[in-house]
């Protein structure tokens, strides 16, 4: 398992690394460039002072002659410099203790950097042609590189020391700073399954603030979720309660009758009680389907006419009721998914059945704006006081049906919210009955 605190440590001893060796790395080059000039300076002016004390007669030519190859220590400079002077017809004068026999430079004058008895050297070299002498002082390269390491293994070893403490002092830091994760999640593994209570947001720090927040948005979900399941067990209970004491008493009835008339009404009633049952049931799965589901993709556009003529096909006749479908719904289309969309075609289809008396005509047409889809009964209606109400979970007004459940239009404002439409209800103004309309926005539709 993947530890954030881990891989925050990590990322930061990571980070933490690269920019101390990119913090040595340029301290390095710098330090070396200053420090080659520095040097340089240093045997320029030793050369140039070496110069001057033989002009100055500190050592007069006839001493320089009476010493050939003597050895000489100046006191001036320090002891890693090596320091020559020679006569210009190429006798070597004397040398500084340490200072290779061989010349240091066959360059007159200046800077340059030879290889002498197998070493690299850093020469400066100054000529008199007066005195008849040519001056070299040198220092070894590697001295050189050996100072700037020097350098460096002194900025290094601190370094070194203190990466343990500091490591120490990363980890300790992110348990710190990662606590309230740790406490989140201690209290959300103490509550119990029933504990919907929101966690304390307000108090969180910034970082976690939108996990708090989201926590408790998922929170009011499941509540929610568990409180419609408890509502629709319950009026599951209560619904299904007087249909199937219904049905034991007919059954009764007609177990006891010897009347044919009798039993035949008592099985007409349990075919109706049976009717009705199934339907609450499939309707109850229904919405809890809608309700539990996530939204499925959109299947492009879909025309209105052909779904509405398979709802149709595939619903029972009823008798003395017939079915318009307007000719301008073959070119209405809609967006959305096709599964919602036929749920919700198929109740209005049903409820509309089932408000209309005999000898009437349910009338499906484009809606008056052509911004969707109608259906209108020849049925009661519905009061007006009662039109923002009959969209509610088992509410089933006044005009109730016999065979009605109280779902039907529950279910088709929900399905109609999936794909983006919405459902409004009305009654109709040129004679009885209700009109639904499924509705889209403007843009959406494509005549």
């Amino acid at each position: 398992m993947t530890s954030l605190r881990t891989r925050l440590f990590v990322i930061l001893i990571a980070a933490t690394g690269l920019i101390w060796l990119s913090a040595v790395a340029w301290i390095y080059l710098d330090s070396r460039s200053k420090l080659e000039h520095v040097l340089d300076t240093r045997l320029q002016e030793a050369a140039k002072m070496v110069h001057s004390l033989v002009d100055t007669g500190r050592m007069p030519e006839t001493a320089i002659a009476g010493l050939p190859g003597a050895t000489v220590e100046p006191a001036f400079y320090e002891r890693q410099l090596s320091c020559q002077i020679w006569s210009l017809d190429g006798r070597l004068v004397a040398r500084s203790s340490g200072a290779p026999g061989s010349q240091l430079t066959d360059q007159a004058a200046g800077f340059s950097d030879r290889t002498v008895d197998g070493e690299r050297w850093r020469v400066y070299a100054v000529e008199d042609a007066q005195k008849g002498i040519r001056v070299m002082v040198g220092d070894r390269i590697g001295l050189r590189h050996g100072l700037v390491n020097d350098l460096i293994a002194g900025l290094l070893a601190p370094a070194l020391l203190i990466a343990p403490l500091l490591g120490l002092l990363i980890w300790l830091s992110l348990g710190r700073g990662l606590r309230p994760l740790a406490t989140m999640a201690a209290e959300l593994k103490s509550r119990d399954a029933e504990d919907m209570r929101p966690l304390a947001a307000a108090e969180a720090p910034i970082e976690v603030r939108p996990l708090a927040d989201a926590l408790n948005g998922l929170f009011d979900k499941v509540a929610a979720a568990r409180r419609h399941e408890r509502e629709i067990t319950a009026f599951a209970a209560h619904e299904l309660r007087t249909p199937l004491a219904g049905l034991k008493t007919q059954a009764q009835i007609a177990l006891a009758t010897t009347d044919a008339t009798i039993r035949e009404g008592a099985l007409r009633q349990i075919l109706i009680s049976v009717d009705r049952t199934a339907r609450l049931v499939r309707q109850l799965l229904t919405l809890a389907k809608l309700e539990t589901e996530q939204q499925g993709p959109a299947t492009g556009r879909i025309r209105i006419s052909g779904l509405l003529a398979e709802i149709i096909d595939s619903t029972p006749p009823a008798a003395g009721i017939d079915v318009e479908l307007d000719p301008g719904l073959a070119v209405l289309e809609v967006p959305g998914d096709r599964e919602s969309l036929a749920l919700a075609l198929r109740n209005l289809h049903e409820n509309a059945i089932q408000h209309m008396p005999r000898g009437g005509t349910v009338s499906w047409r484009p809606a008056a704006d052509g911004r969707g889809v109608a259906v209108c009964d020849q049925g009661p209606g519905i009061p007006q006081e009662e039109l923002g109400l009959v969209t509610q979970r088992f509410y089933r007004g006044r005009h109730k049906s016999p065979t009605g459940t109280g779902l039907g239009l529950t279910i088709v404002d929900i399905a109609a919210r999936r794909i983006g439409a919405l459902l409004v209800l009305s009654n109709r103004t040129d004679g009885p009955g209700l009109q639904a309309a499924l509705l889209w926005n403007e843009g959406s539709l494509r005549r």
